[in-house]
């Protein structure tokens, strides 16, 4: 049975505030007991406008006084500089032994902080059904790493066509990406639907919620985005939304994917110090800020710093600018 809102709402009932799964086959794991998915319905019933809490991913420290932090060091550097939480970029770790991952689990939690965010890569975008296959998966694998780190929610992408080899000229062409002679966009969303359907069973099992992140190939507009979650429509599939992936009509994009039914699960926030390493948006943060809060948005903002200044620099004057506009 498709587990979408309704059968999902039906099977729980409201005193239940949370669910005990059993991770069986993660590293011998115990049962756990994980949150459920915030409800699909607006935030009405609670009053009054709230602060953010304000993450950074990993990605944000590529250029730290000239070096590549470890992911370990990443979450040292952002309790230092006074942000909330972290979001681990799953590319940066070398390390996915289940040693590893509780020595970062025990590490955030020694230094209160919050590991709120995963980002992961995959691709959905091919045709021959062993491929989409692999990333099936590939995706099953992050949502075990995800799990194992007590990380709550997962970006997701739908993958590109590959037609385009430089992802530099990609950038140069604004995403746009030609789709393959004798394929069409509406195969790819078919592709990309069924593959995700096949992980929500265990997207539920390790209690971590996918977000689908408006990040190119089919997610590159705030339609081909909610054309996949709303076609899905499950708790375990929602929306990652990125403020600087949109090269055209930005604020109107950023309200059509914050209008949908569908919820947010995670605001990832980009900044550009120094000018983008591809390129550089002036992004309108007050109003983005107003946007989510008029939607009822209280979830985790994620810095993803893209700018050419030394992240020891950008970073924490990008967390002044998150500061100051997400705080109620």
């Amino acid at each position: 049975m498709k587990m979408n809102r309704r059968n999902f709402l039906k099977h729980t009932t409201v005193a239940s505030s949370s669910i005990s799964l059993t991770a069986s086959g993660l590293f011998g794991a115990a049962p756990i007991t994980v949150p459920l998915p915030p409800s699909r319905e607006p935030v009405t019933s609670l009053t009054g406008a709230v602060d953010n809490q304000i993450g950074v991913s990993t990605y944000s420290f590529s250029r730290y006084k000239d070096e590549r932090p470890t992911v370990l060091q990443c979450i040292d550097i952002a309790a230092d500089m006074g942000f909330d939480g972290v979001e681990i970029l799953h590319n940066q770790m070398d390390d996915e032994s289940n040693g590893a991952l509780q020595v970062l689990k025990a590490r955030a939690h020694k230094l209160g902080m919050a590991l709120m965010g995963f980002s992961t890569h995959q691709g959905f975008l091919y045709p021959e059904p062993e491929r989409r296959q692999e990333n099936v998966d590939l995706t099953i694998h992050q949502l075990q790493l995800a799990n194992a780190m007590g990380i709550p929610t997962m970006r997701i992408n739908t993958g590109r066509w590959g037609t385009t080899r430089s992802f530099n000229q990609l950038m140069e062409d604004e995403g746009i990406e030609p789709v393959p002679i004798g394929l069409t966009e509406e195969m790819g969303f078919e592709w990309v639907i069924h593959s995700l359907e096949k992980i929500l069973p265990k997207a539920e099992e390790y209690g971590v919620v996918m977000g689908l992140e408006n990040h190119w190939g089919l997610g590159r507009t705030a339609a081909g985005v909610l054309h996949i979650v709303e076609a899905i429509d499950s708790p375990w599939l929602q929306i990652t939304l990125d403020t600087g992936n949109f090269f055209e009509n930005r604020f109107p994009q950023l309200e059509m994917m914050a209008g949908s039914h569908i919820p947010i699960t995670l605001v990832q926030a980009k900044t550009y110090y120094g000018g983008g390493r591809w390129y550089t948006l002036d992004i309108n943060y007050a109003r983005i800020a107003k946007m989510l809060r008029r939607g009822g948005y209280r979830g985790w903002v994620s810095l993803e710093f893209e700018g050419r200044e030394d992240s020891s620099i950008g970073v924490p004057k990008s967390l002044e600018i998150l500061r100051e506009h997400f705080s109620a």
